[in-house]
């Protein structure tokens, strides 16, 4: 059996904190705000594989109110989504994602992305697919005011 999950991720900009997005620390001005490490992009994976396994999302797994969590990094997240799917008999296939933000640009960044996404899903850098697009200066990304993404990730029982 194959199962197919989407996810969804926005964050807000933040001063004062590091910009970390699928596990790597990316230089600019802000960072994202939240109770995590904000990794817009593991959190949409994440949301992804928990989704193709019909279960609830990462605030269920992590809720933003656990001070025992607070600043985690999110390849953890990652990493709890693998051993849930292989707990379930789930091998994961593949996951796609895509970045949407202004800035900064993050595509020189894909290849380590892509290996630090892949060793917390126990899964080859070729399995994990990532790009990046503007919001052509529309919404709250075009604003600048922060960064979503999503991912797609597939599963096979």
């Amino acid at each position: 059996m194959t199962r197919v999950g989407i996810g969804y991720d926005v964050h807000p900009f933040e001063d004062g904190r590091p910009l970390i997005l699928g596990g790597v620390e990316i230089a600019h001005t802000r960072g994202l705000q939240g109770h995590s490490d904000a990794d817009v992009l593991c959190h949409a994976i994440a949301d992804a594989l928990l989704g193709a396994m019909g279960l609830p999302d990462i605030g269920y797994y992590f809720p933003p109110n656990d001070a025992s969590i607070e600043g985690i990094c999110s390849l953890r997240i990652l990493e709890k989504c693998a051993a849930l799917a292989a707990e379930k008999g789930y091998l994961i296939q593949n996951v796609d994602s895509t970045l949407i933000a202004e800035a900064p640009r993050v595509m020189k960044h894909a290849p380590l992305m892509k290996e630090k996404i892949g060793a917390a899903l126990g899964i080859q850098p070729d399995q994990v697919g990532i790009k990046a697009t503007t919001n052509e200066r529309m919404g709250f990304v075009g604003r600048e005011e922060g960064i979503a993404a999503m991912a797609v990730a597939c599963l096979e029982k």
